[in-house]
């Protein structure tokens, strides 16, 4: 064999060994939806996105928000009567019949665990007034949020409005939101629920259709499935794993179970939730009148990735300090927390005002004249 031939041969081959040797690669997602995102539930922090504030049809995640509403009404113990137009609603439902009486809460899981849409315009007819008065709570609420590319025109999600729209990137906002309310937490997370039946002798038992949270994987905390011939599959759901809560949502996948299985195990692979600022007392401030008497009320935490951890910079912004204790208002500065030069949060720095010395001869003498009262009577 001629040596020019030979060196060809060592060539192929040192670069077949050099393409087999495993790399370090960045995790990577192969996503069926046409737009999708995944956030870090407790920052906000984007994680991942694909179009997401594309405006697109939503289907039943439009639900998330009736059953927020629901919930902050304060009547979830009501009994709602349902209406003829409840029952005569298309689609998905739990089969509520003309005239009964159900507690709202039992709607609202009826709601969200089997996308009763039956549900949904009866719990909108009793917390609203009426269909259109609940679809302008359903606005408000979601100008509240910050939803700013999205439009509500009915309680469910079903094709029955063209102006009936939403983003991966604002249904993330509106998640984020219902997940700080215990109750609806509580609700979503729900893998299977019992009800009144008033006809029947038995309850209705009703099983949740999320199959994230029922089958499919383990870290799931629950969410909300949706479909139209038009929309197309939707899916929100909810997942924590040591303590990192991450929210996905796609919209228009074809396999969106698998989409958000893979976009949880990148997220709980490559991130981890960091504490940056830690609750209490703020050392580094150390101007003299704040010395000691400066704190954050909660912790700042971060999802991070290993290399990023060095990134981190914070840097307080004090009120220079012009009056007497006081008049010291609560909130004296903040702290602003940079990720590699850019900022991505901030919280307020509380100022302890010197009430114990004031308070403690006042408490003394309270005290020691409770106990002479109290000897004058008992004694």
């Amino acid at each position: 064999m001629h040596r020019k031939g030979k060196l060809t041969i060592i060539s192929i081959i040192i670069s077949i060994l050099i393409f087999s040797v495993p790399q370090k690669l960045e995790a990577s997602v192969s996503i069926s939806a046409r737009s999708a995102i995944l956030i870090e539930q407790e920052s906000g922090r984007v994680l991942y996105e694909k179009d997401a504030h594309t405006v697109r049809r939503i289907a039943s995640i439009t639900k998330i928000m009736t059953a927020i509403l629901a919930i902050e009404s304060g009547k979830m113990g009501e009994k709602v009567k349902v209406s003829n137009k409840a029952v005569r609603t298309d689609g998905s439902a739990i089969y509520l019949q003309p005239g009964e009486k159900i507690k709202l809460e039992d709607l609202v899981y009826g709601l969200m665990l089997r996308s009763g849409n039956d549900a949904a315009v009866a719990i909108a007819e009793h917390v609203g007034g009426s269909l259109d008065g609940f679809v302008f709570l359903m606005n408000e609420k979601a100008k509240e949020i910050g939803m700013t590319d999205t439009h509500f025109e009915n309680p469910h999600g079903l094709d029955d409005h063209e102006k009936h729209y939403s983003t991966a990137y604002d249904m993330a906002l509106l998640t984020r939101y219902a997940m700080m309310n215990d109750t609806y937490k509580e609700i979503s997370a729900t893998k299977v629920y019992r009800a009144p039946n008033p006809n029947e002798r038995w309850d209705r038992v009703w099983r949740n259709k999320n199959r994230m949270l029922t089958q499919l994987y383990e870290y799931s905390t629950g969410g909300k499935t949706g479909y139209t011939k038009r929309a197309k599959r939707t899916l929100v759901s909810t997942a924590e794993k040591n303590d990192m809560n991450l929210i996905a949502v796609t919209l228009n996948a074809s396999d969106d179970w698998n989409d958000h299985i893979q976009l949880f195990e990148m997220a709980f692979t490559d991130y981890t939730l960091v504490e940056i600022l830690p609750e209490g007392y703020v050392e580094q401030i150390t101007e003299p009148f704040y010395k000691g008497r400066t704190y954050l009320d909660h912790a700042f935490k971060y999802p991070v990735k290993e290399e990023e951890k060095k990134l981190f910079k914070v840097k307080y912004k004090i009120a220079k300090p012009h009056w007497n204790d006081e008049e010291v208002p609560d909130i004296v500065g903040k702290a602003v927390i940079y990720l590699d030069d850019k900022i991505i949060g901030s919280e307020p720095v509380f100022y302890e005002k010197n009430t114990k010395k004031k308070k403690g001869f006042f408490d003394l003498f309270k005290n020691i004249f409770q106990a002479i009262v109290g000897l004058k009577q008992h004694g």
